[in-house]
């Protein structure tokens, strides 16, 4: 049996990230992956030349200077990285419009101008309501821009992402990637027609090569890293973690599916297993993408609200760098569904999104997005809590049911290393 102080589940961001983090500390561990790669959700192909985002396009940047400094200290910043402006649209009703939409009202046409904006004017003068007030989702979204831009973008293209009852979704759950503009800041940005500079990767910064590929396989460096192995048995043994009857660790790391722990844990409190198990109920989304060539753009992302329009959003990945296209050829970008989509469909809807695209290769994620109801966040918590306390911790996206970007999930992970290091 190989021993190690820290065992960690999972070769994404999350895992590589708390792995580097405490190698960087001399803290011994190994890491253990399912797949034949590292990467996770970020991981990228080369298809025909092309750089293929298998789920979404993934970029950096960070407002939390603690993750900016780990992160540069990784890299070299003007060397292997390129700084970028983002560029999104909105592609309704066959029109493109600037993005957020709320700042782009005066392109829509007047009749839905004039119930938008008297919608507004009625929301301002009940007064601005403190954003986690709200009872659920769909009251935050009605709340704040009343209900014909409620029904004209944000419920279809929610829909689109979520596939479930917006008044269903919790508010908390969100907190911190919300528009957050009153009715008055609406207007005013249609009348002086402002540009948006402060919403989450306003800017952003991309690999020279091999996209967020390139940011794995860095952090992969040096690392005790087994490709291949699938977890099937986590037992509480005295002090220690058994894994798999082949690993004994005094501190374990799961960056897995939490649906699936209970189905591994061995040896715990009976209570304890029973709250776990409880969590398998959890509710997520796969993507289906299309990796495709298309016309040259100046966007980095389109949004597409349309509720006839299967598609969600295009990444126009070909623009983040030169390399990810090949010499000569149209810039490719990822077109993306939410669930499990057939080829068939995708191409259909292709012949009704601009850039005459042209299909390069696709894929399907059976989990990408997940989903908090009312409750769910408590219930984590203290399943969390309580494996905190038998030292197995859990960290990332689908191990919190949390929707963390790159550099949520590395700053998640600094929580997760300072606990480790304190116990050890």
């Amino acid at each position: 049996m190989q021993n190690t102080h820290t065992l960690i589940i999972g070769a994404g961001i999350s895992g590589l990230s708390v792995a580097r983090m405490l190698t960087q500390k001399g803290i011994d561990n190994i890491v253990l992956e399912r797949a034949s790669k590292p990467g996770g959700l970020v991981k990228c192909d080369v298809v025909d030349g092309h750089l293929f985002h298998r789920v979404g396009g993934h970029v950096f940047n960070t407002k939390v200077q603690g993750v900016a400094d780990w992160f540069w200290d990784q890299f070299v910043r003007d060397e292997e990285f390129l700084s970028a402006r983002r560029k999104s649209g909105i592609f309704l009703r066959d029109q493109l419009l600037g993005y957020p939409i709320e700042n782009y009202l005066y392109l829509l046409d007047e009749a839905t101008i004039r119930k938008i904006f008297g919608e507004l004017l009625n929301l301002e003068q009940q007064g601005k309501r403190e954003p986690m007030s709200y009872p659920n989702f769909e009251a935050f979204l009605l709340g704040n821009f009343g209900p014909t831009l409620y029904e004209l973008y944000f419920k279809p293209y929610n829909h689109k992402i979520w596939k479930t009852d917006l008044s269903r979704v919790d508010l908390p759950w969100l907190e911190g990637k919300l528009p957050m503009p009153n009715s008055r800041e609406i207007i005013m940005s249609n009348i002086l027609r402002k540009e948006e500079a402060n919403m989450v990767h306003s800017s952003f910064y991309y690999p020279r090569n091999r996209g967020s590929q390139f940011i794995v396989d860095r952090l992969a460096e040096g690392l005790q890293l087994n490709t291949g192995v699938q977890v099937e048995t986590l037992e509480r043994f005295s002090d220690s973690w058994v894994v798999n009857g082949q690993w004994m660790a005094q501190q374990v790391v799961f960056t897995g599916d939490l649906r699936k722990l209970h189905a591994m844990l061995q040896g715990l409190d009976a209570g304890l297993l029973s709250g776990v198990e409880a969590l398998k109920d959890l509710r997520s989304n796969g993507t289906s993408n299309l990796l495709c060539e298309t016309d040259p753009t100046e966007h980095s992302w389109i949004y597409l609200p349309d509720g006839d329009l299967p598609a969600h959003r295009i990444i126009y990945t070909g623009n983040f760098s030169p390399t990810n296209h090949p010499v000569g050829s149209r810039p490719s970008c990822t077109v993306e569904f939410s669930g499990k989509t057939s080829l068939e469909s995708m191409k259909a809807t292709l012949k009704r999104l601009p850039g005459n695209m042209k299909v390069i290769d696709h894929n399907f994620e059976p989990n990408s997005y997940v989903i908090q109801y009312r409750g769910d966040r408590q219930r984590i918590a203290a399943v969390r809590d309580g494996l905190r306390e038998e030292n197995l911790h859990l960290a990332g996206r689908f191990a919190e049911w949390e929707y963390y970007n790159m550099d949520k999930a590395m700053e998640r992970a600094m929580e997760v290393v300072a606990d480790i290091q304190q116990k050890a």
